[in-house]
Parts: C-alpha cells; sequence; structure tokens
C-alpha cells in the first residue's frame, strides 16, 4: 500500500491511499466467498448457488462492499502508520476501483495542531492567605441578619439608606429605552419597585437623588449610563427617569442572640459561628484553589502558539454562541435584542472557543507525557455521583449515557481534573498579601 500525505492547510491534510491490485484481488475473493455462502438463489440450497450466478445476481453490493472493507482497512492502517492525530472523520473521495486494478482514494481530514509543550512543571503562581477574618465574619452575620430584615413604613422624607418604593418610566436620547435597547424592558418602566439608598444601588446615582423626597412627591432623575455598562446599547449614554415616590421604608435588622442562631438551624450563637467560620473558610479555600489554577492555565496557553482546526473551531464556537443565547433568554433579552447583538456574541464565542481548545490539547499532551490516565473505577464513580445528583438508578443512568455516547465526554473531564491537579501539586506558590474582596454568603443551615 503506498500512502502520500499533502498539507492543505494548518492541521488540515489530504492524504491519498493506493492498495495494490493483489491486495484487491485478495480482497474481492473474500468478499465474494461470504456472497457465495450466504446467497439464496431460486433452485440451489443456500450457500451451492454457482458462483458466476452469484456475481451477477449480486455485483453492485459485492462492489460496494470490497470497497467499505478496503478503504477502511486501508485508512486505519495509514493513519496509525503515518501517526497522524486525526479529529472527527475523514472526508473520502476519488475512489477508483476495478476487481483487477489497483485501487485509489483520497481523504481529507483534520488532525490536532503540532506544537512544542511549553514548560508546564513548576508554573509560577500566587496564592492569597486563606485565613478567615473577623471582617469576614462580621460581614457573613451581617447578610445572615439581611436575610431575616423586616421593612417598616415611615412617614418621613427619604434618608440615606432607606428602603424607597418607587414607580418610573425611563427614556434615553428622548426615546424610551426598549427602542434604544429592546432587551432592556426593566430599565424602561417599572412600578412599586424597591431600592436602597446607597451608592450604586440599581443605576448609580439614581437612588441618592431621591433623598429628601417623600411619599406622593415626583422627581426627575438623571443618571449616567456607566461605559462599561451590561446593556452595549446603554453603555456611556445618560438617561431621564420620571419618578414616583410611592413609600419610605426602614429596615429593621434581628439581633445577633441564641433565637436567632436557632432560626438558622444551630444549637446556640457559639455553633453558628463555628458553622458560618467553616463555611467561609470551604469557600475561601476553593476560590484560592481555583484562581492558582486560573493562573497556571493562563501561563500555559500564553507560553505557546499553534493553529488550531478550523472545522473543530468552528464548531465549538457554535456550541458557546448557543450557551450565550440561552443564557441571555433566560435573562428574558428578545430575539431582536439578540439579533442585535450577534456580531459582538459571535466574537465573544470565538475567543472562547479558542481557549478552550487551546486548553483541551494542552491537557491531553500533557496526559500524554506523563501517562495520567482516568480508570474504569473513577469513571464509575463519577456516573455514580451524577446518578445520585439527577436522583436516577445507577443502572439506568449508566444505560442512557452510553446510548448517547457520553462516555467519552465523562473520561474527558476526570482526565481534566487530574492534569489540573498535577499542575497545581507542581506548580511554584508564592504567598502573596490578599486583595480586597467581598465575601459571599454562607452556606445555612449549619447543624
Amino acid at each position: 500500500m503506498n500512502i502520500t500525505v499533502e498539507n492543505l492547510a494548518p492541521c488540515k491534510k489530504l492524504v491519498r491511499f493506493e492498495v495494490d491490485a493483489p491486495a484487491v484481488k485478495e480482497g474481492y475473493e473474500a468478499v465474494l466467498k461470504d456472497f457465495v455462502r450466504q446467497a439464496r438463489l431460486p433452485g440451489f440450497r443456500p450457500g451451492k448457488a454457482p458462483r458466476d450466478m452469484v456475481v451477477k445476481q449480486y455485483e453492485k453490493d459485492i462492489a460496494d462492499e470490497v470497497k467499505r472493507k478496503l478503504v477502511g482497512d486501508a485508512y486505519r492502517q495509514g493513519i496509525k502508520d503515518h501517526q497522524l492525530q486525526v479529529i472527527g472523520y475523514p472526508d473520502i473521495e476519488e475512489i477508483q476501483f476495478d476487481p483487477g486494478q489497483a485501487l485509489q482514494f483520497a481523504a481529507t481530514i483534520e488532525t490536532e495542531p503540532e506544537f512544542q509543550l511549553p514548560e508546564y512543571r513548576g508554573v509560577p503562581a500566587k496564592r492569597e492567605p486563606n485565613t478567615v477574618t473577623e471582617a469576614d465574619m462580621e460581614h457573613a452575620f451581617e447578610m445572615l441578619r439581611g436575610r431575616q430584615a423586616k421593612f417598616e413604613k415611615v412617614e418621613r422624607a427619604v434618608q440615606q439608606g432607606d428602603i424607597v418604593v418607587v414607580n418610573y418610566t425611563g427614556t434615553c436620547e428622548g426615546k424610551p429605552i426598549t427602542e434604544v435597547a429592546p432587551a432592556a424592558r426593566g430599565l424602561t418602566e417599572a412600578k412599586n419597585f424597591w431600592v436602597e439608598v446607597k451608592p450604586d444601588s440599581f443605576i448609580p446615582g439614581f437612588a441618592e437623588k431621591l433623598i429628601g423626597a417623600s411619599a406622593g412627591d415626583k422627581r426627575t432623575v438623571t443618571v449616567d449610563f456607566a461605559a462599561d455598562f451590561v446593556t452595549p446599547q446603554l453603555a456611556g449614554k445618560p438617561a431621564v427617569y420620571e419618578v414616583e415616590v410611592v413609600e419610605v421604608k426602614i429596615r429593621l435588622l434581628p439581633p445577633v442572640d441564641e433565637a436567632f442562631a436557632k432560626s438558622y438551624g444551630a444549637e446556640n450563637l457559639e455553633r453558628l459561628r463555628e458553622g458560618v467560620r467553616a463555611d467561609l473558610q470551604n469557600e475561601r479555600n476553593l476560590t484560592i484553589k481555583r484562581n492558582i489554577r486560573s493562573q497556571i492555565v493562563r501561563a500555559l496557553v500564553e507560553g505557546v502558539t499553534f493553529d488550531l482546526p478550523e472545522s473543530t473551531l468552528q464548531q465549538e464556537t457554535r456550541n458557546v454562541v448557543y450557551d450565550i443565547v440561552a443564557e441571555q433568554q433566560k435573562r428574558g433579552a428578545t430575539k431582536e435584542a439578540i439579533d442585535q447583538a450577534k456580531d459582538e456574541i459571535y466574537s465573544i464565542a470565538g475567543q472562547s472557543a479558542r481557549e478552550r481548545l487551546k486548553v483541551g490539547f494542552l491537557v491531553k499532551r500533557i496526559a500524554e507525557k506523563e501517562g495520567i490516565r482516568a480508570t474504569e473505577q473513577e469513571i464509575n464513580l463519577r456516573l455514580l455521583a451524577l446518578a445520585q445528583s439527577y436522583q436516577v438508578p445507577f443502572e439506568k443512568f449508566v444505560k442512557d449515557v452510553q446510548e448517547k455516547d457520553g462516555l467519552p465526554e465523562i473520561y474527558q473531564q476526570l482526565l481534566h481534573e487530574k492534569v489540573m491537579d498535577f499542575l497545581h501539586e507542581n506548580a511554584r506558590i508564592e504567598d502573596v498579601a490578599a486583595a480586597p474582596a467581598a465575601v459571599s454568603e454562607p452556606a445555612v443551615p449549619v447543624s
């Protein structure tokens, strides 16, 4: 068998195959023998029909089966011999076949990118302290108190820290905001909308301009959307709101006492503090771990440059676009708004897809070099955990995964995690001072 490989583009090759005539004849005879053995022709017992009659009756079927087997066998052997890391399925064409002559065909394939692995052991990363401070605890308890807050109506003018219930309508460039940004329905009009009077509440500058107003008052409020505002059509633009104050409320927080602790399922206040501290510690450990791994991945991605297979990149980009659109729809974005932002969506998706694929190829190569694999036991444990999370019997869940050909994806997820564990363990980590950061609300109950 003769094989030639031609580079068409980065990660794309044209492979030409030629199977010599004796091999074609041997393959033809083997297939014909099977047809003769199985043929059922009138007047003959199964397998007893004359060879010539079988050829005449099934000539096209025999030729198709010979081509299928020869092309498949030649392709697999050629890819193996030339150590081509093929992605997806080949595009087979130019098949020239005659039982007495050499078989010729060509396969257009995409291959994994070729690149030199950057140094992946000892990647530098910075680690912030993972100690939960008293300030963290105070912030967490304030959030827990906020969950049990009560709101009391007051008959006075709005003050800093109050809750104001308002009706409003907004315009931008003299038009209703939905004409400028169709997805921004919540920014255009609302009734009985609660806004806390503090910096950056709702739209920055909105709430504080209500200070001094009382229930029944109407005010015209002008705000400026930030340059990086989440709705691109409004970014950097001014807006005018006609606001009616419906009510003024104050927020009353419960005292931190034994009753407060028991309301969250803790035996007493000390146990509540212990539980909150443990929750915050677990969350901080996880955040620091993710941050370190993000630094490692970023360093590896920036440490090497290589081309990506085009069709694989296109498919991954489509997947990311689908995810972005689905998320926007969950947030209430209209089809018109999504269509208007399609160029930006595709730009973001394209960049994300490139990074995903690049990381995927790096992880695969590191796994191969280090002999990292996901074992059958690890796969079964992951399947068991997934089945339990979805509350589906294990056997049924495994069957569903197999029918959807989902095992390779689970294997890849496990492999990625194991490679990231390896990179983390071998990273060169430097401890640094903590950067200011918001503390998330702890999970409860803690009993």
